[in-house]
């Protein structure tokens, strides 16, 4: 269950009664762990008429290597390290800021893969 409101106290500890409730542009959703594996995506449609791309597995990233100058289409084969939680990484959960294995090398998820469809990254290191 996803808690979205106000608190129900105030900061004395008074019990604060709901003086409405919710609206559905308030609405939130579940989060999304993009894993590992064969690419399976879920498109929804937010507010506004805009849609979102939910990635649920993927198996490649586009990496920028900056040496080059150009994008390379690698092949992920673990998370190596995700600030957002302390057990992503050994659960291979990529979210925003996550360092990633790649074919390549070493590299740092640059968007949202669970709300963009797709995973970017930039090469912080060079396999030899």
């Amino acid at each position: 269950m996803i808690w979205q409101g106000r608190s129900r106290r105030s900061y004395t500890g008074k019990l604060l009664r709901p003086h409405r409730k919710k609206r559905k542009y308030e609405m939130g959703r579940p989060q999304v762990e993009t894993l590992i594996g064969e690419r399976k995506i879920k498109k929804v449609r937010v507010r506004g008429g805009n849609y979102k791309i939910k990635l649920f597995r993927d198996q490649f990233a586009n990496v920028y290597v900056p040496k080059e100058g150009k994008v390379v289409r690698a092949e992920i084969r673990r998370v190596v390290e995700n600030p957002a939680h302390v057990h992503y990484a050994r659960r291979n959960v990529i979210t925003k800021g996550a360092i990633i294995e790649t074919s390549i090398g070493l590299a740092r998820v640059t968007n949202r893969p669970s709300q963009e469809g797709i995973i970017n990254a930039v090469l912080i290191e060079e396999s030899s």
